[in-house]
């Protein structure tokens, strides 16, 4: 049988030597496994972010581990590349930070006195992804390391990492047949594969013994995996036995579900032949101070938070995920999409990396209930597309299809793209990341683009695989586009929801992200080394207003009722009259200013809002059913600047930009001030040289249409030039004064009705 040994504890590390080192010293310190050297410079949006080479070593004695044919070290995920080295000999080479991959020991394995190196690096290259990316690449040896130890005749640990055993199951009627495909290492004459069945509860359900490594049992009555309402799982074990004792040699043992499952273009995803939204968020894997080196219990920490959201779907972005956490989904009933880095720049010189970190995703994830998609790519053409973009697309298309059968493939296409892109069709469904309300355009854009999209391409399922905006503890009652609020963020997820969760042809919308996560090169919103665009802090510590948006659109009453009150640590507030909004899945609330009724509202859309008389202290309480919450509210005469952004290294401060009713100013959008013809000729010598026109070509190579110039307008003038680069112009605050001086001449264009 074999022994699994992990082998996590007392690592040295160091990234002070230049060499293979063939001794630990001085230079070395000692750590425990997960370990990542990017947890804290990966975050800080500092000049320190580490991306290198670092060396982990360890010694150890065969004969403290059990008496065994061969011993194979299994990495479960060393960013990005790494070599392995036993005794001064080179064993293996890995390129992929985020899957399984094992190395056989045994020849080079002495009784005593062994040194283990495993050289790890996240330097950049050009034939390893992910290279060009929103995230920190967190280097190290992040998730578990263990020894196997196995007869000669076990089954494999070579092929792709995966667990050597593929369980293929298909649901007809009340029936289910369950095909086991097993790959075994020198079995010999005088042994045969066990195969066995359980249920939940370990009852054996379906039993064979043959020699061959493919068997098929059969499951009556079978319980289906219904996603979050009956997470149902099985397992099956395969078991090397000797022909005359039965002795066991080797097993393993993998859970699955039995399902069926298809995306329709215009009913949306359907389970078990029942439609059943998807409606979720996507995950990065790091943590505040810890970066991706998770523990078990922040996974399940993680699995909890999404499930209170409601969730029925995540997306695991943008790479292959924790073993772990893969099982978690399959227990919690959760629909998953899987994806490979292969993300905003195509390399020419890696298109073997995409093909070898597909096939390791789908050989060692192919038993989870909860994968229904691989994700070939991410916002790939950002950088402009080309003909071997598009031939390693369809290799991947081809392979995901040859290795899995059962399963469909999809992308996540950047917003410029053309919904007539032929690259657009090549998966089998397709997803756009779109985010017109935070970079431009207008949140009323995003539901009318799905629309065109699906009314042009009636037979492609379409969905929005990120959308979102970035929120801090800043605050306003009046929060607009770009202020990194925790106001706009909520305002803007109350509106995409509504436009979302309404139009059931989109096969599954995720939120870009449930949690804030490293990206160390940002510098925005007041912290960097962050993208703020989580549902909740970085830390898990706090959970944003919209988090709570979702909740009551996706959480049922009967099974968690629940209210909300936004604004907890907006205290102090100016206006005489303001506005509290509360979020609530019952159908009222009835809102208590120091114990007096401001009335009772109901709002089919989970959304209610009440204007509030602001004098004194108020001590709110929303009442709904049998819930309540409660916040209070401060009148001041002065708005209390803690709440206001002030950028560091900022063109302009909120308080040197003057403004007149009726009039413009560099706060107004670009598509209000070209509305007229003083703003046209103000900005035309200044900036229309540099704009982008219809037609154009955008850096990558997106033509502008009609949708990116809607983006383009949406935009502040202000912000537009607080954007890096400003496409080449920098502005000085007095330059900007004076525009602003000007617009501030300019009547406002009339809205039309």
């Amino acid at each position: 049988m074999r022994n699994i040994i992990n082998f996590n504890a007392k690592w040295a590390f160091t990234k002070m030597v230049n060499e293979i080192p063939t001794a630990i010293d001085t230079r070395w310190d000692f750590v425990n496994l997960p370990h990542s050297w990017n947890a804290i410079d990966g975050q800080d949006g500092g000049s320190d972010y580490y991306r290198g080479t670092a060396y982990y070593a360890k010694a150890f004695d065969k004969i403290d581990l059990p008496a065994t044919d061969l011993y194979y070290l299994e990495i479960r995920g060393a960013n990005s590349s790494a070599d392995v080295y036993l005794n001064g000999q080179h064993l293996a080479h890995h390129d992929g930070g985020y899957s399984t991959w094992r190395v056989n020991m045994t020849p080079a394995l002495a009784d005593r006195d062994n040194l283990l190196v495993i050289a790890v690096n996240n330097a950049p290259n050009e034939t390893v992804y992910p290279q060009v990316a929103d995230f920190t690449f967190y280097g190290g040896l992040y998730r578990d390391v263990n020894i196997l130890c196995v007869n000669q005749t076990h089954f494999d640990l070579d092929y792709c990492g995966g667990p050597g055993i593929k369980i293929t199951p298909t649901v007809e009627g009340k029936a289910a047949k369950v095909e086991v495909e097993v790959y075994v290492t020198n079995l010999q004459p005088n042994q045969l594969i066990r195969y066995t069945v359980y249920d939940a509860q370990e009852n054996v359900i379906a039993t064979t013994t043959t020699d061959k490594t493919l068997a098929t049992l059969n499951i009556e009555n079978v319980h289906l995996w219904h996603g979050r309402k009956d997470p149902y799982l099985y397992c099956c074990e395969a078991e090397i036995v000797t022909l005359e004792s039965e002795d066991v040699i080797d097993n393993v043992c993998n859970r699955f579900g039995c399902r069926t499952f298809k995306i329709d273009p215009n009913n949306g995803f359907i389970l078990n032949g029942e439609e059943y939204p998807l409606r979720g968020v996507s995950r990065h894997q790091d943590r505040w101070g810890i970066g991706n080196a998770l523990l078990p219990e922040h996974h399940a920490e993680d699995i909890d938070l999404i499930m209170e959201v409601g969730a029925t779907t995540i997306r695991l972005a943008h790479y292959q995920h924790d073993q772990y956490f893969y099982d978690l989904c399959d227990e919690k009933g959760l629909v998953i999409w899987a994806e490979i880095p292969y993300i905003s720049r195509h390399m020419p010189g890696g298109r073997e990396n995409t093909i070898s970190q597909m096939k390791e995703l789908i050989v060692q994830n192919y038993n989870h209930a909860s994968i229904v998609v691989w994700g070939l790519s991410n916002e790939i053409t950002i950088s402009g597309s080309s003909d071997d973009l598009i031939e390693n697309h369809n290799i991947l298309n081809d392979l995901a299809h040859e290795l899995d059968k059962t399963r469909l493939t999809t992308m996540a296409c950047v917003s410029p793209c053309s919904m007539n892109d032929p690259y657009v069709q090549i998966p089998d469904v397709v997803s756009y990341n779109h985010y017109f309300g935070w970079y431009g355009g207008e949140t009323d854009m995003n539901g009318p683009w799905f629309d065109k999209f699906h009314e042009t391409h009636p037979n492609i399922p379409i969905g929005c695989s990120e959308y979102g905006c970035e929120a801090l503890n800043w605050h306003t009652s009046n929060p607009v586009q770009g202020d990194y609020t925790e106001e706009y963020q909520a305002y803007y997820h109350e509106e995409l929801i509504r436009q979302f969760f309404t139009r059931k042809y989109m096969w599954a919308t995720h939120v870009w992200n449930m949690f804030d996560f490293g990206a160390d090169a940002r510098a925005e919103g007041g912290e960097n080394g962050q993208n703020h665009k989580g549902l909740m802090t970085m830390d898990r510590k706090y959970k944003k207003d919209a988090f709570y948006a979702y909740k009551a659109w996706l959480r049922s009453p009967e099974e968690a009722p629940f209210v909300h009150l936004c604004g907890k640590r907006y205290i102090d507030r100016v206006e005489d009259v303001t506005k509290v909004t509360v979020y609530s899945n019952l159908p009222e609330v009835e809102l208590f200013a120091n114990g007096v009724s401001l009335g009772k509202k109901s709002a089919a859309d989970h959304f209610f809002y009440f204007d509030v008389p602001n004098v004194g202290q108020t001590k709110l309480i929303a009442v709904a059913g049998e819930c309540r919450d409660e916040s209070e509210i401060r009148k001041v005469e002065v708005f209390n600047e803690a709440y206001r952004l002030r950028e560091k290294g900022a063109i302009l401060n909120w308080f040197d930009i003057t403004e007149v009713e009726g009039h413009l100013s560099i706060n107004d959008k670009m598509s209000d001030i070209m509305a007229t013809l003083q703003g046209k000729i103000l900005l035309g010598t200044l900036l229309m040289k540099f704009m982008p026109k219809k037609g154009d070509k955008m850096m990558g190579g997106f033509e502008m249409n009609d949708d990116m110039m809607k983006m383009m307008g949406g935009f502040t003038f202000l912000r537009l030039a607080g954007m890096i680069g400003m496409m080449g112009i920098n502005l000085t605050k007095e330059q900007l004064l004076d525009i602003n001086a000007k617009l501030n001449k300019i009547k406002k264009p009339k809205k039309s009705k």
